[in-house]
């Protein structure tokens, strides 16, 4: 027995030398998304006490291993521990890619790059997510106000547009969770269709370098996302209680999300608001109440190397125009403007009558990313809008009730775009960009169409290179191209026709006359390019220089092209020109910025040349059969835009904090030698903070607002025939009101209702001292004062 033991064990001791365990498993371990080497991870062979650790260079080895299966466990600070397995035959050399930078890990992949492709060489104001809230009954308008160089353009109260450096409406592109809003923003008193309370990230490029996005976003950019969702098992939301006094009514909104350490999520998030009619400090607005229903849903799954989402939102929005806008007769009009109060004031209502505005507007889009070793990241997306505007008029008989105005805007967009990591330091981004778009007017409104039934198609084509020449230099390059096609049928009336000389311009285009109108099929087409170059420079220990050149060109919208008719929203007749040419903007923007606890500050001039600026301005009065109307036409000259904003904090202790914003923009039409029509006038805030943790995070601030006259501005007073008087008046619609200003109040403090669950209530007064004013960028102020004092009461309930 003991001869039989001596022989295994000799046997066995034989077998092990004959195995070959000189092998070598070496590599380096990299970062999933730009391929740089981390240092300092640590490898270790599962069920064994072998581990290394990657050098300076990411590098690592393990040496004297036999033939066979191995699983490896590399994990590294800041990155999610990931295993693989490894099947050793002879020497083998790996690379381990790791999830770096976890605290990133929503952004990247549940955003699919969307919040990471802007421009480098722009500084992008962003707003807050207490400023968001702080708006939960109002719009997004009303939230971007609260940056520097934003203004609003406003009908009323409800109805607010941004203004951009003096820009707006289809000059200022709106990125909605990914999609570009297709919501025939192009006039003045289309607000966007967004509700504000689905937005999880809000900020703003003052600019056109953002070219992944657009070419012709000749004032800017406003990239608005949903919130962030972990990759973990969770199960959050929020709700929003809110009231005003202001209009008596107030909103609620919701928003509850799933989600997953597999990847899997689901947000569903709803608002509802309804206001009555709003006051100012001396009388009721009546008529100006508004009643809005929003709802969406997003799902997705993410994983490190693949994701797909999918989301789809509905808004819903019922907007009164105010009464004592909507004007008989020459001699009503000429009163209006001249009178101190509104010709028409009621008691204060809920109910909302014509003239009014409702709004419907469907976004969906699918979006699927996929990230490929040597090439990048490629993302895919396809998205469907659908925007029905019925603008309806104060209209009796058969015809009560049935809108003046029904448009239906129909846009199928894909996306395909790619970035990369060249080499250390050079990101590349580029793409494509197919869109078709269709408007459908309803004839069966029986009103004449203001906007006629035309299909758009759109191509584009981009790609961005940035840079990053060393800690402190960055440069970026772009360039953009986009092709744009209108096919359209529009009737004319002849006399219109004629009056614009078109029957000697465009004799080719008719397709039938009848007895006053003429049927015309215009097709257009306009290629636009796009450019920006620029730098960053980084220096000191708080301090960055932003320098941007854009090149940006924008094709004509329909409105400005084929408007002919009464704007029963804007109480106005409208007429368009055929013969425009796509605008050419160049703009150079340069900001010094410093980041610091104590003291920051923002400064950004900027100068914006622009050929063949499209502008409408009041030109006449016209009488029809539903009254008189003010007559405003679209034109095309040379513009100039030069301002500046500025931006200053000082904390005088760290509870005390004293924040300032001062803006200024002047616009001038070089062809005409004139200031250009509704350019925002100077206006600066100033505000003291008092933030105290200790006290639930207790917060009270002071704002002080204070808006200049606008004292440049073009004559485009006209003269209206009285009848009545057998009479000549002058309508003075161009000279704006006097400065003003208002003092504002906000306060919240927080609750822990348990270790999940926290309130915060939040209280706040705007316009303090019930002060009576008129915006010069207000539509309504040649018929009433602006709103009076309001006092809103908002409950937030985290869980």
């Amino acid at each position: 027995m003991r001869i039989y033991v001596l022989f295994l064990l000799l046997f066995c001791s034989m077998n092990a030398v004959s195995q070959q365990c000189d092998l070598t498993l070496s590599g380096t371990v990299k970062d999933l998304h730009d391929g740089s080497v981390l240092v300092g991870a640590t490898l270790i062979i599962a069920g064994t006490d072998q581990a290394v650790q990657t050098n300076l260079d990411g590098a690592f080895e393990f040496k004297n291993l036999c033939k066979g299966t191995y699983d490896i466990q590399v994990s590294h600070p800041f990155c999610l521990t990931q295993g693989f397995t490894v099947k050793l035959d002879a020497n083998t050399s790996k690379i381990f890619k790791l999830e770096h930078h976890l605290e990133e890990l929503n952004e990247v992949l549940v955003e699919g790059h969307t919040n990471k492709n802007k421009s480098k060489t722009l500084v992008e104001a962003k707003v807050s997510n207490l400023e968001l809230e702080r708006n939960t009954s109002g719009t997004l308008g009303d939230a971007l106000n609260s940056l520097s160089g934003v203004s609003s353009l406003n009908s009323g109260n409800a109805i607010v547009k941004p203004i951009v450096n003096g820009l707006h409406s289809s000059r200022v592109v709106i990125i909605n969770n990914g999609v570009r809003m297709e919501d025939q923003e192009w006039g003045s008193e289309h607000a966007p269709n967004m509700d504000v309370n689905a937005i999880g990230n809000l900020s703003l490029i003052k600019g056109a370098g953002a070219l992944q996005y657009s070419g012709d976003a000749v004032g800017g950019v406003i990239v608005a996302d949903a919130p962030k969702v972990p990759v973990k098992d969770s199960l959050y939301g929020k709700t929003i209680l809110s009231g005003a006094s202001n209009g008596r009514g107030g909103a609620v909104t919701s928003q509850l999300t799933k989600s997953y350490k597999n990847g899997w999520f689901g947000t569903l998030q709803g608002t509802w608001k309804r206001f009555g009619d709003f006051e100012a400090p001396d009388y009721v607005l009546s008529n100006t109440g508004t009643a809005e229903r929003n709802a969406s849903i997003n799902i997705g799954l993410n994983k490190f190397n693949y994701g797909i989402e999918g989301y789809y939102s509905y808004f819903k929005n019922e907007i009164g125009i105010l009464s004592a806008s909507h004007i008989g007769g020459a001699s009503d009009l000429v009163s209006a403007i001249n009178s101190d109060v509104p010709l028409i004031i009621d008691d204060f209502t809920y109910d909302i009558s014509e003239p009014k505005q409702d709004i419907t507007h469907h976004l969906a889009r699918i979006k699927g990313f996929k990230k490929f070793e040597h090439l990048g990241t490629l993302t895919l997306q396809y998205d469907f809008q659908k925007n029905n505007r019925l603008e309806y008029d104060i209209r009796t008989g058969s015809d009560k009730g049935k809108p003046s105005v029904d448009l239906e805007l129909t846009t199928h967009t894909l996306h395909l775009d790619l970035e990369s990591h060249l080499i250390n330091g050079i990101k590349f981004k580029s793409g494509i960009k197919a869109s078709y778009q269709d408007n459908f007017a309803d004839p069966n409104t029986g009103v004449r169409r203001l906007i006629p039934d035309y299909d758009k198609y759109d191509l584009g084509a981009y790609a961005v290179l940035d840079y990053s020449i060393n800690s402190k230099w960055l440069v970026e390059a772009g360039g953009r191209f986009d092709y744009t096609y209108i096919d359209a049928y529009k009737y004319y009336k002849t006399s219109f026709w004629e009056s614009r000389n078109y029957d000697e311009l465009y004799p080719e285009i008719v397709v039938e006359e009848f007895d006053n109108q003429i049927l015309t099929h215009p097709e257009l087409y306009f290629y636009n390019p796009s450019v920006t170059i620029g730098a960053t420079y980084t220096f000191g220990k708080d301090y960055e220089l932003f320098f941007n050149y854009a090149l940006a060109s924008r094709a004509p919208n329909p409105s400005e092209l084929f408007s002919e008719g009464l704007h029963h929203s804007a109480s106005r007749i409208e007429y368009g020109d055929l013969s425009f040419n796509s605008e050419i903007g160049h703009k150079i923007m340069l900001t010094l910025q410093r980041n610091n606890d104590v003291f920051s500050f923002s400064v950004s001039p900027f100068v914006n040349t622009i050929k063949d600026f499209i502008v409408i301005e009041p030109t006449s009065i016209e009488t029809t059969v539903r009254g008189s109307f003010q007559v405003w036409e679209y034109r095309q000259t040379n513009a100039q835009l030069l301002g500046v904003d500025l931006d200053a904090s000082y904390a005088f202790t760290d509870k005390f904090r004293y924040n300032y914003q001062f803006s200024f923009v002047k616009g001038y039409d070089r062809s005409q030698d004139e200031p250009l029509i509704s350019m925002p006038p100077v206006n600066m805030k100033n505000e003291i903070v008092y933030l105290n943790p200790e006290v639930h995070n207790l917060r009270l601030a002071l704002q002080s607002e204070y808006v200049f006259r606008q004292n440049e501005y073009p004559d485009n007073n006209f003269e209206v025939y009285i009848p009545e008087t057998e009479s000549t008046e002058v309508v003075d619609i161009s000279t704006p009101p006097d400065a003003y200003h208002l003092l504002n109040f906000n306060s919240s403090i927080d609750f822990n209702i348990n270790t999940k669950s926290k309130l915060t209530l939040g209280f706040a007064v705007t316009n303090l001292l019930n002060t009576s004013y008129r915006d010069y960028l207000n539509s309504m102020r040649y018929y009433a004062d602006d709103l009076g004092r309001n006092f809103i009461l908002n409950l937030k309930l985290n869980y």
